[in-house]
């Protein structure tokens, strides 16, 4: 396991579990596996922020209920996690590597 820092401003901390090295195989056959919850929305403001972002979006009664709504979506589930649309994305960006 490893650690990745996303958006150093607002320390986005990750574990990575590395499963191992397959001998013969393309960088671009990478796959995920599985993860947790959903992907953060950009410029969030960092872990305190989305805290604050879910406490609003829970609470329909918040001030910013309607704008957070909007911002990100009435179908954004913050326990979602979707490996095939990650894996989905990780295709495109190796076809668009091997293009160069």
């Amino acid at each position: 396991m490893f650690g990745y820092e996303y958006d150093f401003g607002h320390s986005w901390e990750h574990d990575i579990v590395f499963e191992g090295i397959v001998t013969g195989v393309d960088v671009a056959d990478a796959v995920c596996l599985e993860g947790e919850r959903s992907c953060l929305p950009e410029d969030v403001g960092g872990p305190s922020g989305y805290i604050d972002y879910l406490e609003t979006l829970r609470d329909p009664s918040h001030p910013d209920h309607r704008e957070m709504v909007e911002w990100r979506g009435s179908s954004f589930n913050p326990e979602r996690f979707d490996p095939a649309r990650i894996n989905r994305r990780l295709h495109q960006l190796s076809w668009s590597r091997r293009r160069r």
